[in-house]
């Protein structure tokens, strides 16, 4: 099978390659602004009739949208996650052979949803912000597109390879750089979220499963599970040794509520914390997320499989490796 790969260089796209490559019956392809990539093509800035030239060349049967941009100005983020999708669309509508689109989404598409609730791809996505407005625009170019195509909407990703930008990429930083200066503490944003996290390699085994299903539409790919952020950073601190504190910062959303029997990693079912008050419009902070990953199960034959612990004991040791 022949693969055009777009974003390769990021989180989840050096996972994506990483995954291909060990496949010896694909014959991928690396499309990207870098030197490393097969084919430089900027998605942001280059014309849907210049890629579709490439893809004639390439012929690909599948083509795997990683790229995008999760930091940066709002035009940056309408640029790289939303133009640049509708110019990968439509080069595949011109090409010859017009190829499968496996298209990475977002989570935060969604936006805020009762606390305790589990989000299936039928919920209506409201977004808070420019990094979610760009994401789901995306998606909707793509479901709009007429192509024969699958939008993976990615939840919260963690693993090796963290941006240096992510919670969990900055506080495996902190945590480093406390124990060799000896400080007692690390200073950390309002933990207090609850969030489904999902390994990067489980994502990559997710866009292979992808590539030869028939699914189409929204498929979430998530761990089905809602887990306090602050669970996950302290599992993250466990791994580091890090025997000092964690310093967070005061919270600036209510505390959120959490259903009756609830069970966090490795506890007993505690009792509700009360419902939060109702936010302001317009300024809902997200503080649940729980994937419904039933789709994913019955239609790619997926699910994750990398326990939490094992995701950021490994964000630590390449943190802990790093010269």
């Amino acid at each position: 099978m022949r693969v055009l790969l777009l974003g390769a260089g990021g989180f989840i796209g050096r996972r994506v390659a990483d995954r291909l490559f060990l496949d010896a019956d694909l014959q991928v392809t690396v499309l990207g602004r870098r030197d490393a990539a097969d084919i430089r093509f900027d998605l942001a800035s280059g014309s849907p009739g210049a890629l579709a030239r490439f893809l004639d060349a390439v012929a690909p049967q599948v083509v795997i949208n990683c790229a995008g941009a999760s930091q940066g100005a709002p035009r940056t983020l309408v640029r790289a996650n939303s133009l640049a999708v509708a110019t990968v669309c439509e080069a595949i509508r011109r090409s010859r052979e017009p190829a499968r689109l496996v298209h990475l989404g977002s989570a935060a598409e969604y936006g805020p949803v009762p606390v305790g609730s589990i989000t299936s791809e039928s919920a209506e996505p409201r977004p808070v912000g420019p990094y979610g407005v760009s994401k789901l625009a995306g998606t909707e170019l793509v479901l709009a597109s007429g192509l024969d195509a699958v939008v993976l909407r990615a939840f919260d990703v963690v693993g090796p390879g963290a941006p240096a930008a992510s919670l969990f990429g900055r506080l495996a930083e902190g945590l480093r750089r406390a124990l060799e200066l000896g400080e007692p503490r690390v200073r950390v944003p309002d933990l207090s979220a609850f969030r489904d996290f999902v390994d990067v390699r489980d994502v990559a085994e997710a866009v292979r499963a992808a590539m030869d299903s028939a699914a189409t539409g929204v498929v979430n790919i998530g761990g089905g599970r809602a887990v306090r952020v602050r669970e996950a950073a302290d599992l993250l601190v466990r791994a580091s040794g890090f025997d000092g504190l964690l310093s967070e910062e005061a919270r600036s959303a209510p505390l959120p509520a959490q259903p009756a029997g609830f069970v966090p990693a490795g506890g007993e079912p505690s009792a509700p914390h009360p419902a939060p008050a109702e936010p302001r419009p317009g300024l809902e902070p997200v503080l649940w997320r729980q994937a419904d990953v039933r789709t994913a199960r019955e239609r790619l034959g997926w699910r994750a499989q990398t326990p939490l612990e094992e995701s950021l004991g490994d964000v630590w040791l390449e943190t802990a490796c790093r010269v």
